[in-house]
């Protein structure tokens, strides 16, 4: 079985959220209440137990153009940053590897599934998020995220999310497929003059803290603009570093205080 993943291009985006009402509506998910956020059109607000694929709008000012004048009426002009944000089924995943009743599962198709009937809520998986996707939801205390829709993985039809959206900004598919045409799309947005265009958890090499990302995505900006970490990192994976910087620390002070007694004696 080949993993599954999606690739995101942000630069496709239009911020329908057809992906967001396509995945509440087919894993009948709770809505997220109808208030005024003051987010513009972002009502959902992020990834969380309720909402496994979020739309973000990410207002931005419009920088000033070449002659330094400001675009728009210059009165506080702004553009919107859009992508369609979703768990990033890890390559090391925290939560897998922080839960401690074996409710979180890597499946068949290389995701990352939470089983909710084992889960006990205990939380550990949500702190071991490095990108906040994870949550407990309120009225069960377990926690939810996206499934990369397992249940329509094993039918063989793609994810909700994929099949709504109209431009085609997500594409699911094999994985080392999904990378080719990415590093594709990158060159071609290159050669069109966007150089800001970057890949973002593409491999271990592009996303080191989690050895690449089954959900990833092309930005044509920092990752920060997209309100996603710059340096994302599995709380364990620095687990070993710590016990060496801790025994180093021992020995410096063993060393220490043996050289400070050889000078009293």
């Amino acid at each position: 079985m080949s993993t599954k993943g999606f690739f995101t291009d942000a630069t496709l985006c239009i911020g329908c959220k057809a992906c967001e009402v396509a995945c509440k509506q087919w894993n009948q998910l709770p809505d997220d209440g109808f208030q005024f956020t003051g987010m513009s059109y972002d009502n959902t607000g992020a990834l969380g137990a309720s909402t496994w694929r979020h739309v973000a709008f990410v207002e931005r000012p419009v920088p000033p153009s070449r002659d330094g004048t400001e675009k728009g009426d210059g009165n506080g002009a702004f553009s919107w940053t859009m992508v369609s944000d979703v768990c990033k089924h890890c390559e090391r995943a925290g939560c897998l590897e922080a839960c401690p009743t074996g409710a979180i599962v890597r499946t068949e198709f290389g995701s990352v599934y939470v089983q909710p009937d084992v889960c006990n809520g205990c939380g550990y998986c949500i702190v071991s998020c490095p990108f906040g996707v994870i949550d407990r939801r309120e009225d069960d205390g377990r926690a939810w995220k996206c499934t990369l829709c397992y249940d329509r993985l094993k039918t063989e039809q793609e994810p909700a999310c994929a099949k709504a959206c109209p431009t085609d900004s997500i594409l699911f598919g094999d994985l080392d497929e999904l990378k080719e045409r990415a590093h594709e799309r990158l060159a071609e947005l290159h050669q069109r003059g966007v150089s800001e265009a970057r890949l973002y958890g593409v491999d271990a090499a592009s996303q080191p803290g989690t050895e690449g990302l089954h959900a990833f995505f092309l930005l044509a900006d920092e990752p920060e603009a997209y309100n996603l970490p710059p340096d994302p990192v599995v709380p364990t994976k620095r687990g070993k570093e710590a016990w060496v910087f801790a025994a180093l620390s021992v020995v410096a002070m063993g060393a220490l205080s043996w050289g400070v007694g050889a000078l009293r004696g």
